[in-house]
Order: structure tokens, then sequence, then C-alpha cells
């Protein structure tokens, strides 16, 4: 017999003994990280994160494709990724109408409405549904040309799949940011740090400006990270003096509530007071002028103060061009109602974005719109 033979034999047996003894190892591993795991169980209760990508698009404001095709359309949003992480131009993508400044310089360009806040600048917009309401906990976007037109991402409250639409509609800004220069056209994840809202969330609302861009913005999907209980805020989160909170957040915070910008409207209750001040010895068209440079909610503000500048505020020469679109998520009946009496001399209207899900009906915008129209010039009621 070769004495190979038994040289075989005694590794084979020792090979055999580390893979019994490694084996047991493994196994006496998973036990006590099953144990690990169970412990924890027990001490604090897991919250498995969802991730899911758009069930379907329900609303945009214009895409370069044609309604019969699927190139370049908003329809190619919906479901996994088509082209990510390739970059380049591809018509599996999704793609707004304009890109750069060339739509505003052209011979046929809208001029601009006044009293625009400066903080809004969205051009477009796209609404996805998800499956699952979810409270967010981050969005990816995934670009895959010419990155960096995205400047608010918003969460509504509203399940479009639920047979019983709700009372009131909220919308609540995730992220918001001005646009900026994105070098290169190459393909990425966008990810902005979010913030934690109140309540679940399915529909998911993404603005942008393509202002900045050298051409098209091309987006391949969007996935919706989030949790179906309600995340605890941190102990560092939740000490916070009042004194340090901001206005302007605070606005943010609570601004794009329905019914906000209605009863800012409908307040009519004056202090009375002594004295105006130095304003009294304003001429009235200086006053005008001044308050000529004020956003509607500010106007709002503004007239709870005394009685000479509620009567400023309420002229209607403050309201000949009048642009609604950025308070779309505010604007309702009752809003298009209070407005009605300062709205007698009206040029110029912008209600495009408004009416969201029934905020505005027909009967409210005859009612509102018609009986203002006698010196019209321009209504713009896109989307």
């Amino acid at each position: 017999m070769s004495p190979v033979f038994p040289m075989l034999t005694v590794l084979s047996m020792f090979y055999y003994m580390c893979l019994r003894r490694r084996a047991r190892t493994a196994t006496r591993g998973e036990m006590n990280s099953r144990r690990a795991i169970e412990s924890n169980t027990r001490a604090l209760p897991i919250n498995v994160e969802i991730v899911q990508y758009a069930k379907e698009v329900l609303d945009f404001s214009s895409h370069y494709g044609s309604e019969n095709s699927m190139s370049y359309t908003m329809w190619n949003l919906a479901g996994i990724p088509n082209v990510y992480p390739s970059s380049g131009d591809f018509t599996q993508t999704a793609v707004f109408r304009t890109y750069g400044t060339w739509w505003d310089h052209c011979p046929s360009a809208r001029l601009p409405f006044k009293r625009t806040p400066p903080t809004f600048c969205s051009q477009d917009y796209v609404e996805l549904a998800f499956e699952e309401p979810v409270y967010p906990t981050a969005v990816h976007i995934l670009e895959t040309y010419h990155p960096g037109a995205v400047v608010r991402i918003l969460a509504c409250s509203a399940n479009p799949y639920s047979q019983n639409p709700p009372a009131e509609v909220r919308w609540e800004i995730l992220w918001s940011e001005a646009p900026t220069k994105v070098n290169g056209p190459q393909a990425r994840q966008f990810t902005p740090c979010i913030k934690q809202i109140n309540f679940p969330t399915n529909l998911i609302r993404l603005e942008v400006n393509s202002s900045l861009l050298d051409y098209y913005t091309e987006l391949d999907a969007v996935v919706l990270h989030g949790v179906k209980e309600r995340p605890v805020l941190s102990l560092k989160t939740s000490m916070i003096d009042m004194n340090d909170i901001d206005e302007d957040e605070d606005e943010e915070k609570y601004g794009c509530g329905m019914d906000n910008l209605s009863k800012q409207l409908s307040i009519v209750t004056l202090r009375e007071w002594p004295t105006n001040g130095y304003f009294d010895k304003l001429p009235y068209e200086l006053i005008q002028l001044i308050l000529s440079h004020l956003t509607v909610p500010d106007l709002c503000r503004l007239a709870q103060t005394c009685k000479l500048l509620y009567q400023h505020c309420c002229d209607p020469l403050q309201y000949i061009h009048l642009s609604l679109q950025p308070y779309w998520a505010r604007i309702n009946d009752t809003s298009l109602e209070y407005l009605q009496s300062r709205c007698t001399l009206i040029q110029w209207l912008n209600l495009s974005w408004t009416g969201n899900r029934g905020a505005i009906s027909v009967s409210g915008f005859s009612r509102s719109v018609l009986n203002v129209q006698k010196y019209f010039d321009k209504l713009k009621i896109a989307c």
C-alpha cells in the first residue's frame, strides 16, 4: 500500500474536524446574536424602516414628452429606476419642459407678478404616491442627467388611496433650499436632510427650479424611507428655548395649513390705540408705496396693528397685481371670499397651482373671480 493514502486519510480527517469546529462556533455565534436581539427587543421595540419606490405619478406641472408617449414623461418616475446609476440623456427618465433662462428671455415671455416672496422660486412640480403611509426618515432622488434642480420637498397629510377624504389637507415642507449650480451633468443620488413631521404620509411633492441648468434635468426614481410609528425626538431636539424660535421657522412649520391664510384674512378686530405715531404725518401715497413691497401674508399681519395700517392694507390699490401661486397649499374658497372685497380693482391675478384636491370649487371660483373681472387684463390658472 502506498504511503500516500494514509497521509491523505489523516489530512481528510483533520479537515473534517476543522469544519465541524467551525460549524459549532458559527452556530454558537448565531445563537448569541439571536439572544442579543431578543434582549434588545425586550428593552427597546424595533421600528423597522420601510423602503418604497413611488407607486404612481398623481400630478405634475409640465413634462418634455407628449401625452401619448412614455419618452421623457413624468410617468417614468413611478417604480424602480430604469437608468440609474448610468449618466446621460435617456428617454426612460422624467424631464420637465424648460431649463436655463431662455424661457424668460424670449419675446413671448410673461411679465413677472409683483409681491412674489423671494423664498418662492419653484417653477415646476410633480406629486408622487407611495403604497404605505410612513413617517419619512429620508427621501432619495435619483438624478441621471444635469442634477441640482430640486428646490423643495413637501409631504401631504392626505392619503390618495383612502376612500374617505380628510376634512383638512395639510402640506408640510420637509426640505427647502435655493437653487444651486452643480458642476457636471453626472448622475447622483440626492438625499437632503429632511425634518421630522407629526403625521404619516404617502404623498410626496417635488418642486424644481431649472434656471441654473445648462440643459434639461432628468429624474429616474424617488425612494421614500420611513417608519410606521412616529419616531421619538431626541433629548437635544426636545429641549428648545422658546426665545430661540425663529418666526420664519414657525411660519414654515405651520404655514402650509389650509386655513392659516384664511384666518389671517378674516381677522378684523383691532385694538384701540390713542395715536398712530408718526404715520399720521406721512403722505398716503408714501405709505402705499412702502406697503407695495410686502407679501400677502405680511399685509394680513400688518393690518392687525392699527386702524390706519388696516386701511392701507385693505386698499384695493394694493391688489392690482396679485399672485396666489406661492400660497397654493393655503388657498381655498374661504380665502378667495375674504380677498374679494380687496380685489375690486384687480388687473392681474395668478391662481396657478391652487385648488389642489378640491380646495377651490367651481362655485367658489365663479363667485370670487367672476365678480371682480371688470378690470381684468390677465388671469393665469396653469395647473
